[in-house]
């Protein structure tokens, strides 16, 4: 650290005050570097830290007092080149053909907040919203929609794609086996193992040519008609037709479709370091922290994807350079 001091005084002659300027590069300004700003944002947003425990790892580890309002304000001060950087992700995110997306709870305040995650490929966009509801998807896409979509069945998710749906078949494996627990032996083990013979074809995709895909698509499709045909003998069975019934033109979308995937795993996994925040820390106290936090987690889940180091991704960011995209 620099500590710079500027003296003044009175002119003897025209009794005006007077005060020295800075050297250059040395103005008035926060005491503390980037590099120090880029680590409090990494350990308080990526770790996780609470604040009150961030102050005595920086006085422990580099003998830096540094109270929790001088750490609240570097993560005030980094709002906007966080904003920023999260703009260009998201037009880089939007001029792609396909989206997957999904949403986990958060506590800002004293009410129950949604973050959402919206990624495909490079590019990933957090983004922190009192609801849950279509209204936080459309204020995001605007006037653009995607060829494609994955998400699971929530009714919020869905109706966004100009083409195809994909629905995650992960989640619909876990409400058939819901059926089986509840005792349906006609139908949902049938569609079990079918949906899981689904996901075996999409692991196996970059191994096989779009002709064969197409078969196994044809092929897929034959089997679901044949479980269709049956009665289920249960309730639990019955409802779970219905809901097939529904959704069946968005089971097999990413068969034949190299740029999406049988499940929405990749957003689960977008997700997951948010649910562990959100254990940790109970929340936000502020609006305007859940949407820095929301901005953060798009830099670093992007900067994942693109296989730049977190704290690379914070540094460029706070210098309001972009993130390198894949090659």
């Amino acid at each position: 650290m620099t500590r710079v001091s500027l003296h003044g005084g009175v002119c003897p002659c025209c009794a005006k005050r007077f005060k020295a300027e800075p050297p250059e590069g040395l103005e008035p300004g926060s005491p503390f570097g980037p590099n120090l700003r880029a680590f409090v944002i990494y350990l308080r947003s990526v770790q996780g830290i609470p604040l009150a425990r961030l102050s005595h790892v920086l006085r422990d580890l580099f003998g830096l007092d540094i109270s929790e309002g001088a750490l609240v304000n570097i993560l005030d001060a980094s709002r906007e080149p966080f904003a920023m950087q999260t703009s260009l992700i998201k037009a880089r995110l939007l001029a792609g053909t396909a989206l997957a997306s999904d949403e986990t709870g958060m506590r800002v305040g004293k009410g129950n907040w949604w973050l959402w995650v919206f990624h495909h490929a490079d590019s990933a966009v957090f983004i922190a919203a009192k609801h849950r509801s279509k209204a936080v998807v459309h204020a995001f896409l605007g006037d653009w929609r995607p060829d494609y979509w994955i998400s699971d069945r929530y009714g919020g998710q869905m109706g966004w794609a100009t083409r195809e749906h994909q629905v995650c078949l992960a989640h619909l494996i876990r409400d058939v086996q819901y059926a089986i627990d509840s005792g349906d032996a006609v139908f949902a083990p049938g569609l079990k193992g079918l949906l899981k013979r689904a996901c075996a074809i999409g692991r196996r995709r970059d191994a096989l040519t779009d002709g064969t895909l197409k078969i196994y698509e044809a092929d897929l499709n034959r089997r679901l008609d044949r479980l269709m045909s049956l009665i289920p003998a249960d309730q639990a069975g019955v409802k779970l037709q219905t809901i097939i019934k529904k959704v069946r033109r968005h089971l097999f979308v990413f068969v034949t479709n190299r740029d999406l995937t049988a499940t929405n795993n990749g957003s689960e996994r977008a997700l997951r370091p948010c649910a562990v925040y959100r254990k940790i820390t109970n929340g936000f106290r502020s609006e305007w922290g859940a949407a820095l936090y929301a901005d953060i987690r798009s830099v670093v889940e992007t900067a994942r994807r693109r296989s730049v180091r977190a704290i690379d991704a914070i540094r460029l960011t706070l210098q309001g350079l972009p993130i390198p995209s894949v090659a």
